[in-house]
Protein backbone atom coordinates (compact mmCIF):
# COMPACT_ATOMS: atom_id res chain seq x y z
CA UNK A 1 0.00 0.00 0.00
CA UNK A 2 3.43 1.95 0.49
CA UNK A 3 3.81 1.98 -3.24
CA UNK A 4 1.64 4.91 -5.21
CA UNK A 5 1.85 2.47 -7.87
CA UNK A 6 0.12 -0.43 -6.58
CA UNK A 7 -3.03 -0.81 -7.66
CA UNK A 8 -5.48 -0.16 -4.79
CA UNK A 9 -8.58 -2.20 -4.90
CA UNK A 10 -11.94 -2.02 -2.80
CA UNK A 11 -11.17 -5.60 -1.02
CA UNK A 12 -7.52 -3.42 0.10
CA UNK A 13 -9.74 -0.56 1.72
CA UNK A 14 -12.24 -3.17 3.41
CA UNK A 15 -9.37 -5.13 4.76
CA UNK A 16 -7.74 -2.17 6.03
CA UNK A 17 -10.89 -0.87 7.84
CA UNK A 18 -11.74 -4.86 9.34
CA UNK A 19 -8.11 -4.50 10.55
CA UNK A 20 -8.38 -1.37 12.51
CA UNK A 21 -11.77 -2.07 13.60
CA UNK A 22 -10.80 -5.45 14.79
CA UNK A 23 -7.75 -3.68 16.65
CA UNK A 24 -10.38 -1.40 18.43
CA UNK A 25 -12.66 -3.90 19.61
CA UNK A 26 -9.52 -6.03 21.31
CA UNK A 27 -8.08 -2.82 22.66
CA UNK A 28 -5.09 -3.33 21.68
CA UNK A 29 -2.13 -2.25 23.20
CA UNK A 30 -0.72 -0.12 20.19
CA UNK A 31 -4.34 1.72 20.02
CA UNK A 32 -4.99 1.85 23.57
CA UNK A 33 -1.93 3.82 24.70
CA UNK A 34 -1.81 6.04 22.05
CA UNK A 35 -2.63 10.19 22.86
CA UNK A 36 -6.10 11.93 22.28
CA UNK A 37 -5.06 14.04 19.55
CA UNK A 38 -3.66 10.92 17.49
CA UNK A 39 -6.07 9.03 18.33
CA UNK A 40 -8.45 11.62 16.71
CA UNK A 41 -6.97 11.51 13.70
CA UNK A 42 -6.64 8.15 13.49
CA UNK A 43 -10.28 8.26 14.01
CA UNK A 44 -10.94 10.68 11.09
CA UNK A 45 -9.33 9.01 9.28
CA UNK A 46 -11.09 6.20 9.35
CA UNK A 47 -14.18 7.93 8.73
CA UNK A 48 -12.74 9.73 5.84
CA UNK A 49 -11.68 6.30 3.99
CA UNK A 50 -15.39 4.84 5.05
CA UNK A 51 -17.09 7.39 3.07
CA UNK A 52 -14.70 7.53 0.02
CA UNK A 53 -15.37 3.68 0.09
CA UNK A 54 -19.02 4.22 -0.04
CA UNK A 55 -18.44 7.18 -2.57
CA UNK A 56 -16.04 5.36 -4.39
CA UNK A 57 -17.02 5.63 -8.32
CA UNK A 58 -14.11 4.71 -10.37
CA UNK A 59 -11.10 5.73 -8.55
CA UNK A 60 -9.93 9.24 -9.81
CA UNK A 61 -6.08 10.24 -9.47
CA UNK A 62 -6.71 12.72 -6.59
CA UNK A 63 -9.70 10.67 -4.43
CA UNK A 64 -7.42 7.36 -4.82
CA UNK A 65 -4.02 9.20 -3.50
CA UNK A 66 -6.12 10.57 -0.71
CA UNK A 67 -7.84 7.40 0.18
CA UNK A 68 -4.54 5.98 0.40
CA UNK A 69 -3.24 8.53 2.68
CA UNK A 70 -6.20 8.16 5.19
CA UNK A 71 -5.28 4.15 5.46
CA UNK A 72 -1.40 4.96 5.37
CA UNK A 73 -2.14 7.16 8.48
CA UNK A 74 -4.46 4.74 10.00
CA UNK A 75 -2.38 1.74 10.14
CA UNK A 76 0.54 3.79 11.02
CA UNK A 77 2.20 2.11 14.12
CA UNK A 78 -0.49 -0.78 14.24
CA UNK A 79 0.93 -4.22 14.70
CA UNK A 80 -0.12 -7.04 11.80
CA UNK A 81 0.02 -10.43 13.21
CA UNK A 82 0.09 -12.88 10.40
CA UNK A 83 -1.58 -15.87 11.39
Amino acid sequence: MNNPDYPLSREDVVWTLAFVKKKMADEAPDLVGLPQPLLLRKFQSFAEASLMLLKQRGGCGHETDRLRSCLLELIADLTIESN
